[in-house]
């Protein structure tokens, strides 16, 4: 069967040939036809399926990297809150224990907007800029890629081509030393045995023209076949590197998270302690002390 150009066994035989990794879903063993593109008009190659899928990952690690960027933008923006809260003099005079608490509690804010600035400024340097950073030269290499498989390809079809051209002109030949053959045997003719022995020699050169150009046809699909396994093996390749990369920065994503938590836990945990040892009685009690005008109570009048 000869599809777009590329050679393939009849159906009968399919079944007999081998996967080359028979243990994976392996991209070097399942795209080799064309596809009919989603409207159903023009095909797709196999390789230009798995380009776009190369693309459109690289995409998405880009759409990755500006949703951690939005990401640092509201820390940022949250940390400057936090700060300038922090900073505020609402009920600054509260006095006792549960004074403490309360300017214990706006110190959690300044602790924690710290935190938050500190959390932003890594997401910067350990998430957003190796996924933006990341094979920088992506697209250039695809497209390199993409134009030596589409050169193969088109070798491949100016091949066929020939071969097609040349198999014309052998039936054209046979058929010429066949019609000259009968016409001298029922002496319809005075075609001479020296005209049928050059008919002859056309035919047997045509032949070995089509024995040429399928030569060359069988070079050119074999060296498309080779280039085809190696270039679809380097795409796996990179697409099992940008899922761990991504994979491995989002796990860091996820460690500062839980570092941040951690830490903003251990900030209000003091804020806890201190309201669990809030006391009203003593409050009452120290403010008594410092604010008492005198313990002498009044009595009634005397006449």
């Amino acid at each position: 069967l000869q599809i777009n150009c590329v050679t393939f066994p009849h159906p009968d035989v399919m079944p007999e040939q081998q996967l080359l990794k028979p243990s994976e879903w392996s991209y070097c063993d399942y795209f080799w036809a064309d596809k009919k593109d989603s409207q159903g008009n023009n095909t797709v190659s196999g390789f230009e399926i798995l380009l776009q899928k190369q693309l459109k990952g690289k995409q998405m690690q880009k759409e990755m990297a500006e949703f951690i960027r939005e990401r640092i933008k509201i820390e940022e923006e949250y940390a400057k809150n936090l700060s300038k809260l922090s900073q505020n003099s609402l009920a600054a005079q509260e006095e006792g224990t549960l004074g403490e608490a309360w300017a214990q509690l706006k110190k959690s804010l300044a602790d924690e907007a710290e935190v938050h600035l500190k959390f932003s400024s890594k997401l910067q340097s350990e998430v957003e800029k190796p996924l933006l950073n990341f094979r920088e030269n992506f697209k250039k290499d695809m497209k390199k890629c993409d134009h030596h498989i589409a050169d193969l390809r088109k070798h491949l079809a100016s091949r066929y081509a020939a071969v097609e051209k040349a198999r014309k002109a052998l039936m054209e030949r046979q058929r010429d030393l066949e019609m000259k053959t009968q016409q001298l045997e029922v002496k319809l003719s005075n075609k001479t045995e020296e005209e049928i022995k050059k008919a002859r020699r056309k035919s047997t050169q045509a032949g070995d023209d089509l024995m040429r150009c399928v030569d060359l046809y069988n070079q050119a699909q074999s060296k498309w076949f080779e280039e085809m396994v190696t270039t679809t093996l380097e795409l796996e390749r990179l697409e099992v590197e940008r899922v761990e990369m991504i994979r491995q920065h989002l796990c860091q994503y996820t460690q500062l998270r839980h570092e941040t938590d951690m830490f903003n836990q251990s900030v209000i945990e003091l804020v806890d302690q201190l309201l669990r040892k809030v006391d009203p009685a003593k409050d009452r009690e120290l403010w008594v002390k410092e604010h008492k005008t005198g313990d002498i109570r009044p009595v009634d009048m005397e006449i």
